[in-house]
């Protein structure tokens, strides 16, 4: 894994300041702490910083090919790089390393853009042409590994694998592009393609953008996407079977490493089934690692440490103390734009266990999307029969009054909170997906924002980019729809986001078998019956399972990486929330009604409602502008 930086002219050879490109390449270095490298020519520089994996002695890059007109940086692995190689071999090219940046370079050669319908694996990636003077940016299809650009208005385009290394550029924006203010407050991310800074982009996930010199700048390109039209044949029995062997296959070419490897256990479902696979795979004992926690209602290191001692995994666990929120400084330098998963705090620290003795470490990540974990896909289900039984109109009139007039009651137990459902089954589709994943919802966030910036807005709100993805997704039903924009939005923004800054943070390369595009275009094809039945999700999944992780482990309620931020606030950071209404961004902005969250503090430490993923949000907000904004260069993490 690594990290890449670069600086183009597109409209002539201007001379590349290298100790800027230097600059901007050193503020990464934790992408990459093994190796750095620059390379320069009239009007383009690349910059890397490497993390060795693969062909330790010879994959120095930037990297050339032999005649010097073709130059990459790249980020990420190829898992099939060496049938690939095979391939371009055949066609008569002649390789001087063995490693997947060389079969980029010639890949390019061969195949130009359509070298990356060859590439299998998690990639960012620049290729200067000099025979066309053309600069080829791509990301790989899930949005793995990010890529970060702005086009300066003097014609230079600058990138980088994170948003820390465009900042030392003259000129890049630290202007606050207001809908990126609502979409963050709205999801607690900000979706691809925007960011935080008016004029940056991130290039989004199965997208391609071709820059030549002297031509007008096109928008980023699609080169895949994934449809949910088709559906398998076959009994639950054999698709069982096909699943098991496709996730097998999939975790088999992400063990190829010449560094220590080995794979996050969380004791959840997907930790599990790869750390079976890779048991089964491996000769030797699987490296494993967890954190639990020094509070029962969040520690899930009891069911990690049986699955570990079922397959006789070298297995290290380290307990941390539900008040580890020491490192809310280093995430906010981590991750630049402002970023309110909470449960990023342990995804840092099980990723800085596992550096203790691996370079690599498989993870579960994608499961939940693409088998239909996540509980919401369940109501979402269940809402969706209701609301096919009524026409729009009349269930807005009966659950609009409804959502309105039932008190609010998050104290209360489960049956009697029914508000929220009565305002989603009082909605389209699309608008009551968005309510079920939205972090501050529409009325709350009216009350947050300040009129002058509500007519900033101009009409604006974040359910447009849900609305927008559901409406236009390749599938025949709304829990379909759902998956799909949870693939395309949720998971590069968030989910993703998460698992590359904290591991980059610590210089550990994360590998997400469940994230294989071939598998997940198969289990696209899952009938949406065996994605979901009898309330359980990831039926199929679980089912073809048994056979390798206990069933009670299987079975149990989701948890997931849950942080203790709502007693928190009402404890240790009780005094932090009162005083955000008071902060700089909040106060110097006017963006804000200090009123509103004033009353959300107090009534959170009040034990009246539970706030805390609002006032985490406005933390994080603020932790991160003072990062972006007021600093006048990027500083490392």
């Amino acid at each position: 894994m690594c990290g890449i930086s670069g600086i183009f002219d597109t409209r002539g050879g201007r001379r590349i300041d290298r100790n800027l490109l230097q600059r901007m390449t050193n503020v990464i270095a934790h992408r990459g702490p093994d190796e750095a490298g620059l390379w320069t020519d009239p009007g383009v520089g690349l910059g890397h910083r490497r993390l060795a994996i693969i062909d330790l002695a010879s994959g120095q890059q930037p990297m050339a090919t032999g005649d010097g007109q073709i130059v990459v940086t790249y980020n990420g692995e190829i898992y099939n790089y060496q049938e690939t190689r095979a391939l371009l071999i055949d066609c008569g090219y002649q390789f001087r390393t063995n490693c997947d940046t060389e079969v980029i370079l010639y890949a390019w050669m061969e195949w130009g853009e359509a070298c990356l319908q060859h590439f299998r694996g998690m990639f960012a990636f620049a290729i200067y042409d000099r025979r066309t003077e053309t600069l080829f940016l791509a990301r790989d299809r899930l949005g793995v590994k990010p890529l970060y650009y702005s086009v300066l208005p003097d014609g230079m385009v600058v990138f980088g694998s994170e948003l820390k290394a465009l900042l030392p550029y003259p000129g890049v924006s630290r202007t606050i592009d207001e809908q990126a203010v609502e979409d963050y407050f709205a999801y607690g991310y900000v979706p691809d393609p925007r960011t935080i800074l008016r004029g940056v982009y991130k290039l989004p996930a199965g997208h391609s953008l071709t820059l030549r010199r002297g031509r007008s700048i096109p928008e980023p390109k699609p080169y895949w996407d994934i449809s949910f039209h088709t559906t398998h044949p076959g009994t639950a029995e054999e698709l069982g079977e096909e699943l098991i062997a496709r996730l097998r296959e999939a975790v088999k070419i992400r063990l190829v490493s010449e560094v220590p490897l080995g794979a996050f256990l969380s004791g959840g479902v997907d930790s599990s089934a790869i750390v079976a696979m890779m048991a089964g795979l491996s000769n030797t004992p699987v490296n494993t690692c967890s954190i639990g926690f020094d509070a029962a209602g969040y520690d899930e290191s009891g069911y990690a440490e049986r699955l570990a001692q079922r397959y006789h995994t070298n297995h290290r666990s380290r307990r941390v103390s539900p008040d580890d929120f020491g490192l809310i400084e280093r995430l906010a330098l981590a991750y630049d734009e402002p970023f309110a998963d909470a449960s990023a705090l342990p995804t840092y620290r099980v990723c800085e266990l596992a550096r203790e003795t691996v370079t690599v470490a498989l993870s579960g990540d994608g499961g939940d999307e693409i088998l239909a974990g996540y509980r919401r896909y369940r109501f979402h289900a269940h809402e969706e029969r209701v609301r096919s039984m009524l026409p729009l109109g009349l269930r807005c009139s009966l659950f609009g009054f409804l959502g309105r007039a039932w008190p609010k009651m998050d104290w209360a137990p489960r049956p009697l909170r029914a508000k929220t459902t009565f305002q989603s089954l009082g909605l389209s589709t699309a608008e009551a997906y968005f309510n079920s994943i939205a972090v501050v919802r529409d009325a709350d966030r009216q009350r947050l924002f300040s009129d002058a910036f509500r007519r900033s807005l101009q009409g604006y709100r974040a359910s447009d980019i849900y609305r927008d993805v559901m409406e236009k997704a390749p599938a025949d039903d709304p829990l379909s729809q759902a998956q799909y924009a949870d693939l395309k939005v949720w998971l590069p923004g968030d989910i993703l986001t998460k698992m590359d800054r904290a591991s980059m943070a610590v210089s550990l390369e994360s590998r997400e078998p469940l994230l294989d595009h071939q598998l997940m275009e198969w289990a696209a094809g899952i009938p949406t019956a065996m994605r979901i039945r009898g309330g359980q999700g990831k039926w199929l999944f679980k089912k073809a399972l048994e056979p390798y992780v206990p069933h009670d482990l299987l079975y149990r309620p989701k948890m997931g990486f849950v942080v203790p931020i709502d007693r928190w606030f009402r404890g240790p950071l009780a005094e932090t929330a009162l005083s955000l209404a008071s902060s700089a961004t909040v106060t110097e902005t006017g963006w804000f009604n200090p009123e509103f969250i004033t009353q959300a503090a107090q009534d959170h430490i009040k034990g009246l409602r539970d706030n805390s993923r609002l006032l985490w949000q406005l933390l994080m907000f603020d932790l991160s502008l003072k990062h972006l904004v007021n600093q006048p260069a990027a500083a490392g993490v």
